[in-house]
């Protein structure tokens, strides 16, 4: 990872010293997973995923506001491709934590690509919640230079956590305090999400998950952002989504406004040179629990300085940054001094414009409703109209449909979703009995991946134009039952011990019967194989010469037939004698083989029984004048 980020690093990025005075300047809000709930959440319903607690806790965050001009200037470009834009500092996201946003959401585009996560909802909240990890202050493989932590967790003004994490990723061994770029709780971090492991990630493919590296921190949020299902492209589930990360109205709207910001265009700036935000505000409430007592617990915090007062940490606290006095106080101060109280040891960088009153609400919606599709007429299935699998294994195509309006022309960006409807075990990728796909450029939407499950059965897939009142298309899908696995044989032997003797020209009076077991237990309807071989020892092939088989044999349980002979010849075909053929055992694991019979041959010669499980038995023949 050093070699891919050095290109980003040596575009300017301030020297360690530097970025560590920034830090100083900046606070961080508090924990994800610390509040439950909060004035503000108007949806009249929980919006954190089922089993866990709001990712920020109501706490204190960045107030600051995106500047009302578009962040692209005139002939600029919001796209990825040709001169990068230059539009206002505020704009301008650190080179490192712009890439980390944009894997996160291409990592939760190839798990649930019915989630929709765009990158800019990753960059709005890390702006409000860190100021994109303090400007940028993050190393080659985006781990902060420094510890961006909340205020201990000691139940004096805000919830009681104990220690969970050893101090391993907030430096506290006593209580938990929120950590990182996103600001998780450790808790949150490795105990929290649906199934209790967590709701952390390996975003940078070190092999660790730290809450301290924004690869890692953004690809936790975007997954905890695309819980329950949600449709990110939906903007009920949107504010569900937001609200689930801080459920205030306030810090939904602030959130809304830097996504609308960033979707207008976005530019890369050196690490260590982004724009710090100064403005915080937020309250929360929550509830002290004891470390480890299932999901993580609320904390109350105290607001933080009123808006437009000064730099406030919200009770954050923060380890000293290189070359900083004993005694000097984060985010300015003199020791001793209120948190809020002083001014920041380094002033915002860029020429950003003079900040709104982040008193007052924003003057415009956060985000316009997205557009309208053109009018959609069908859903057209394409592909097998009837899909198998076999229980346990994928369905070896998707379900497609094709969006059409009336002239029958493909639809682009319509949401259809693929719901199985029916008694089965069988669900896509993520576990899920539905999603939520756009129709491509072609009016087409793919289902992603559909595992059939264990349970056999039909089911339907039903594939309906999400607000649209148009006919569903049904896909019709079975999972037949495993078929009943072969029966298996690891040892042979004879049931009786007497020697095969016969003149030449006549047949063995001593018949030949065997006795099939797996594991010492009676082997029934096992596939043996038995071969009149050559006595070479390392590689025996079948014989030309010697003793044949008469004809077919019987399984000892049933008195008949119990199987066909492989080979071609028969007992009255002497120019090719039957030498080889396979039987089956009867139901007591016995199978006796047919009469055999000697050409004019003498001397010994090999009969080797064989199954497919490597059981081998030889038996010596022999031969007299």
């Amino acid at each position: 990872m050093a070699a891919t980020f050095g290109r980003r690093l040596r575009k300017g990025a301030a020297s360690t010293a530097v970025a560590a005075l920034a830090l100083a300047a900046l606070t961080a809000s508090q924990a994800p997973g610390a509040a439950e709930a909060r004035t503000g959440n108007t949806t009249g319903e929980p919006t954190a995923p089922a089993g866990d607690t709001p990712i920020d806790g109501g706490s204190p965050y960045y107030t600051d506001l995106p500047p009302l001009n578009s962040p692209v200037k005139p002939g600029g470009s919001p796209g990825t491709g040709g001169p990068a834009a230059t539009g206002p500092a505020e704009a301008g996201i650190p080179a490192t934590v712009l890439d980390a946003y944009k894997k996160a959401e291409a990592r939760v585009a190839q798990s649930d690509p019915g989630c929709r996560l765009p990158w800019q909802l990753l960059a709005a909240i890390g702006k409000v919640e860190s100021g994109h990890a303090r400007g940028g202050a993050v190393d080659a493989e985006g781990t902060t230079l420094q510890r961006i932590t909340g205020p201990q967790l000691n139940g004096n003004g805000f919830a009681k956590i104990t220690d969970t994490d050893h101090g391993v990723f907030d430096g506290d061994t006593t209580h938990d305090r929120a950590v990182g770029p996103m600001q998780f709780i450790p808790s949150t971090w490795s105990q929290g999400g649906p199934d209790g492991t967590g709701w952390g990630a390996d975003g940078n493919g070190d092999g660790k998950k730290d809450p301290n590296n924004i690869y890692d921190a953004a690809l936790g949020a975007g997954r905890y952002l695309c819980a329950n299902n949600r449709d990110l492209s939906v903007q009920s589930d949107l504010d569900k989504a937001v609200l689930g990360y801080n459920p205030s109205q306030d810090y939904l709207n602030r959130v809304m406004s830097w996504l609308a910001f960033y979707r207008k265009g976005t530019h890369e700036v050196p690490d260590g040179k982004g724009l710090l935000p100064v403005h915080r505000g937020g309250t929360g409430s929550g509830r002290d629990i004891a470390a480890g007592a299932g999901p993580t617990p609320g904390r109350t915090t105290h607001p933080g300085p009123r808006p437009g007062t000064g730099h406030g940490d919200g009770g954050k606290t923060t380890e000293p940054a290189p070359g900083s006095k004993p005694g000097d106080k984060p985010g300015g101060g003199t020791p001793g001094g209120k948190p809020g109280g002083g001014k920041p040891t380094t002033p915002p960088t860029g020429p950003g414009p003079s900040k709104p009153d982040p008193t007052k609400p924003p003057t415009t919606p956060p985000t316009k409703p997205p557009t309208k599709p053109a009018p959609v007429t069908a859903l057209e299935r394409l592909g097998a109209p009837d899909l198998t699998a076999t229980a346990g294994e994928d369905f070896a195509e998707p379900v497609r449909v094709r969006a059409k309006n009336a002239d029958g022309k493909p639809v682009a960006g319509v949401p259809v979703e693929f719901r199985l409807v029916g008694k089965t075990g069988a669900r896509f990728a993520g576990k899920t009995d539905h999603v939520t796909v756009l129709t491509g450029a072609d009016g087409i939407a793919t289902a992603p991946k559909l595992s059939a499950g264990d349970q056999a059965g039909s089911f339907t897939v039903r594939a309906t134009a999400v607000g649209r009142q148009v006919p569903p298309a049904d896909v019709r899908a079975t999972v037949k039952a495993k078929p009943a696995p072969e029966p298996k044989a690891d040892a042979l032997a004879r049931t009786s011990d007497k020697e095969l003797t016969a003149k030449a020209g006549t047949s063995f009076a001593e018949g030949v019967e065997v006795k099939a077991t797996y594991q010492g237990k009676i082997a029934a309807g096992v596939a043996v194989t038995a071969t009149m071989v050559t006595d070479d020892p390392k590689q025996p092939v079948e014989n030309d010469k010697g003793p044949y088989f008469a004809g077919g044999g019987t399984g000892a349980a049933t008195g008949g037939a119990a199987g066909a002979g492989k080979g071609t010849g028969t007992d009255a075909d002497k120019a090719k004698p039957l030498r080889s053929l396979t039987l089956k055992t009867g139901a007591d694991g016995l199978l006796k083989l047919p009469e055999i019979r000697t050409d004019g041959q003498t001397g010994t010669f090999l009969l080797r029984l064989t199954t497919a499980d490597g059981a081998v038995l030889t038996v010596k023949l022999t031969v007299t004048a």
